[in-house]
């Protein structure tokens, strides 16, 4: 008989609850430290960074699991740079919630052999889409604090994802692969409703 209730269906479960509703970039403080912190919470940056670590773990070496967080990291940090001075992109915010549903996608697949650069840019384009947004919205004091605060959240949010990959990959090793797809189904259909209700 199979079991309804698995750690991989809790985990699907929880991901699809978060998507009860949508935080777009606009429309919140850019200008403090503690507002920096807080705001990667918002759904679409915080699925985004879980599966980054999750992926990381995935699909890629175990000592070359640092790979996804850090290319994200650098990635945001330059487009927010760029953002700053004016680089945008048309229907960015669509194009951000997209990138949750490629990073399930990305989960769904974590298990197949796909060379780990193709990942990584795909990362790296994700990341650039996040910082474009943020960028834009700097203002013209403050955004440093604001901006060291969403990287330390965005990095600790990372290492979540890490930890949530860990378990899978020690508690669901023969069903690892059905456990990533749940997680990725569940990331996808997040990010197509955020898409939705922009």
């Amino acid at each position: 008989m199979t079991r309804l209730i698995t750690p991989a269906n809790l985990v699907a479960l929880c991901l699809a609850t978060t998507s009860l509703a949508a935080h777009a970039h606009t429309g919140h403080g850019t200008t403090s430290l503690m507002q920096g912190l807080v705001h990667p919470f918002g759904l679409d940056h915080l699925l985004a960074m879980l599966a980054v670590g999750v992926w990381s773990v995935a699909a890629l070496p175990a000592t070359r699991a640092w790979q996804g967080p850090a290319t994200f990291l650098l990635g945001l940090v330059i487009s927010a740079s760029l953002g700053t001075v004016g680089v945008t992109l048309p229907n960015l915010e669509h194009a951000v919630s997209l990138s949750v549903v490629l990073f399930g996608a990305m989960l769904i697949l974590a298990t197949r052999p796909v060379p780990p650069t193709i990942g990584l840019g795909l990362i790296a384009a994700a990341a650039s889409l996040h910082g474009l947004a943020h960028g834009s919205e700097a203002p013209e004091s403050g955004f440093a604090g604001y901006a060291l605060g969403f990287l330390v959240t965005t990095a600790a949010l990372h290492a979540g994802g890490v930890g949530i990959g860990l378990a899978v990959r020690r508690l669901l090793t023969e069903r690892r692969a059905m456990a990533l797809g749940s997680m990725g189904a569940a990331l996808g259909g997040a990010g197509l409703y955020l898409f939705a209700k922009l």
